[in-house]
């Protein structure tokens, strides 16, 4: 897996774990929702993400083996 992949597992996994949050626990989860909704949409902008950097610190390469082809 490389760091792409990745961000989008855990912001999916991120999201769908606040909305059960929301349903069963307290609905003031559904903020943590929206700053991973607007996290994402500032990223697409400004190229840069925080968990990218946490990623890379764990040594989640940036593309897959073999080069960007596949």
């Amino acid at each position: 897996m490389y760091i792409d992949r990745m961000l989008r597992i855990i912001a999916g996994a991120f999201i769908m774990l606040s909305l059960a949050l929301a349903r069963f626990h307290n609905p003031n989860w559904l903020w943590f929702t929206a700053f991973v909704g607007l996290n994402l949409f500032q990223s697409g902008f400004t190229n840069w993400c925080p968990m990218v950097y946490f990623l890379e610190k764990l040594g989640v390469p940036k593309f897959p083996k073999g080069g960007c082809d596949k």
